[in-house]
C-alpha cells in the first residue's frame, strides 16, 4: 500500500484534464529557470526508483512552462499529493500516466531542453520531501488564464503557466497568488520511455541524465 512506501524524514523544502486544461506548453528557447526562493515546505521522502524519478520529471517538464523552479515544484507537489490520496493510483508513474489527467504523451514525448538539469534537480528535491508551500494539499491545476464556472474551485497559486486549486465549499473562491511566467510550445512525440534504455547514450536527454546517476531506493 502507499502508506508503506513512505518514510518520515526532515525536509526543507487538474481537475487536471487533457492538454487544453492542464497547461501542457513547452519549448527550448524560453527555458531559463528563475531560481528565486519559493520558500520551504516539509513533506515526506519517497523511496523512489529511476522509473519514479523519470515519471515525476516528465510531469514537471510537460505540465510547466519551465520558466521558474516554483512552477516545477508546484506540479511535483500536486503529483505527490495525488500519490498520497486513495482516489489516485499508488505509484508515481500510475498517477502521471492516468488517462486524461496529464498532458498527452507525457510518458513518451522527447524532452530536449537546456532546462533538463533544473527539471531533474527539482524532481529530486520533491522526491526528497520538498513541496511548494502555497500549493498545500491541492491536487488540481489548469492552464493559467482559463476560466471555469465552478464555484468549488479555490485557487491557491499561479506559477509555471498554471493555476493551482483545491476543491472546497461553493462559497466565492479567492484569487491565486500570481507569478508571471513566459509561455512556450509543445515538443513532438517519441515512442518510448527512456528509462528502459540499456545505455545512457541510447536514452533521450533526461533519461540519459537519470541513467548516468546512482539510483537511490531502487527495488
Amino acid at each position: 500500500m502507499i502508506q508503506e512506501r513512505w518514510r518520515a524524514v526532515s525536509a526543507f523544502g487538474a481537475v487536471v484534464s487533457v492538454c487544453l486544461v492542464a497547461g501542457c506548453t513547452t519549448q527550448g528557447k524560453t527555458d531559463d529557470i528563475k531560481t528565486s526562493s519559493i520558500g520551504k515546505a516539509s513533506g515526506k521522502a519517497y523511496a523512489y526508483t529511476a522509473r519514479d524519478k523519470e515519471c515525476l520529471a516528465r510531469a514537471m517538464f510537460f505540465e510547466s512552462n519551465r520558466s521558474s523552479r516554483a512552477g516545477l515544484v508546484a506540479v511535483g507537489t500536486v503529483v505527490m499529493n495525488r500519490l498520497r490520496s486513495d482516489q489516485y493510483p499508488d505509484t508515481i508513474c500510475g498517477v502521471v500516466g492516468q488517462k486524461g489527467q496529464f498532458a498527452p504523451g507525457v510518458l513518451s514525448r522527447r524532452m530536449n531542453s537546456k532546462a533538463l538539469p533544473d527539471v531533474q534537480s527539482a524532481a529530486t528535491a520533491v522526491l526528497k520531501g520538498e513541496r511548494h508551500p502555497a500549493v498545500g494539499k491541492a491536487m488540481f491545476f489548469h492552464q493559467a488564464g482559463l476560466k471555469f464556472p465552478y464555484k468549488n474551485m479555490h485557487y491557491v497559486l499561479t506559477a509555471g503557466g498554471n493555476s493551482f486549486y483545491e476543491k472546497r465549499s461553493r462559497r466565492r473562491a479567492p484569487q491565486p497568488q500570481v507569478e508571471t511566467e513566459i509561455a512556450s510550445v509543445a515538443n513532438p512525440p517519441v515512442p518510448a520511455l527512456s528509462y528502459g534504455a540499456a545505455k545512457p547514450e541510447d536514452a533521450d536527454a533526461i533519461g540519459a541524465l537519470i541513467l548516468a546517476e546512482d539510483r537511490p531506493g531502487v527495488d
